[in-house]
């Protein structure tokens, strides 16, 4: 089963709040529960998506993850049989901050003939910084756009996060001692954390632009996220969201600067425009819980 193809979401009313899913870390991310396969992760959230008829979500991919797990290798032809496009998160989820550019730069390309193979004549050239980290220093930072400037990159910028990645591994732990209890209150607070984000990114956007953008949401390819993700999608309709595709997302001016990396640098989140405006943040979300210490 494809998923529906763009011009059915195209439809959707400019004054609706709208929604980019867009997920991390493909084939593999974070500990594996008892019982899991990476294939089957992939599968669950595909699975879900489409049953939620979302249109094509990208997948974006740590090509390092097909030598540290190769039975996660299947997972890149699964999506892009289901119709998901694949973009770049570097080869080894290097963070540029704290990395010498070059090597950084090769990392992004060392991916390439990966997402080539996979994508084919498709659009493969989005990049997700690791980290979100776009550099240091406003040094790297010109340098790198234009480094992918020159291999024809956009960035594939996140204006919605709820931190969905710490609740994996919990909940990896919670399986292996079948705490069934633990388990529901990983449940509760993952949708809390997700809900607690749409009112933070709102507020942001009402307070900077005095209406919605369309956002980004950043999520990881993980057992959790899997198992939960056909309640989160009810929770965002139930919110009034409306999901598009990144590239129909991005074409919001707040997203000039990630199509246009010949443009000067911008601020790279909500957060940061909310700083350079002078503008107080708001209650940043939390988990409500100490995942750290769940299921020890």
């Amino acid at each position: 089963m494809l998923f529906v193809a763009l011009s059915s979401v195209a439809a959707v009313p400019a004054t609706a709040q709208q929604l980019a899913i867009t997920w991390d870390d493909l084939p593999a991310h974070g500990p594996l529960p008892a019982g899991e396969t990476r294939v089957a992760i992939a599968q669950k959230i595909i699975t879900a998506m489409q049953q939620a008829k979302l249109p094509p979500a990208y997948g974006f991919v740590n090509g390092i993850q097909t030598q540290n797990e190769p039975a996660s290798t299947p997972v890149l032809q699964l999506w892009r049989d289901a119709g998901l496009p694949l973009g770049n998160h570097t080869w080894s989820h290097m963070n540029l901050n704290t990395n010498p550019l070059a090597d950084w730069e090769q990392d992004v390309t060392r991916n390439e003939p990966m997402l080539r193979k996979y994508m084919g004549s498709a659009d493969w050239r989005w990049l997700r910084y690791p980290y979100l980290a776009e550099g240091d220093t406003a040094q790297k930072r010109s340098a790198e756009r234009r480094f992918l400037a020159g291999r024809g990159y956009k960035i594939a910028n996140v204006t919605m996060s709820f931190s969905d990645y710490l609740y994996n591994e919990p909940y990896a732990r919670c399986v292996a001692k079948k705490d069934n209890a633990a388990i529901a209150r990983l449940e509760t607070s993952y949708l809390a954390a997700a809900d607690a984000a749409i009112v933070y990114s709102r507020s942001m956007s009402k307070a900077l632009y005095g209406h919605d953008i369309p956002y980004v949401l950043l999520m990881h390819v993980g057992a959790f996220d899997a198992r939960m993700l056909p309640r989160l999608l009810a929770l965002y309709r139930e919110r009034g969201f409306n999901f598009v595709t990144l590239e129909q997302a991005e074409s919001a001016p707040f997203y000039k600067n990630d199509l246009d990396l010949s443009l000067p640098s911008s601020p790279d989140s909500l957060e940061a425009a909310m700083a350079a405006r002078g503008l107080p943040l708001p209650p940043a979300p939390s988990p409500g819980l100490d995942l750290d210490k769940l299921c020890r």
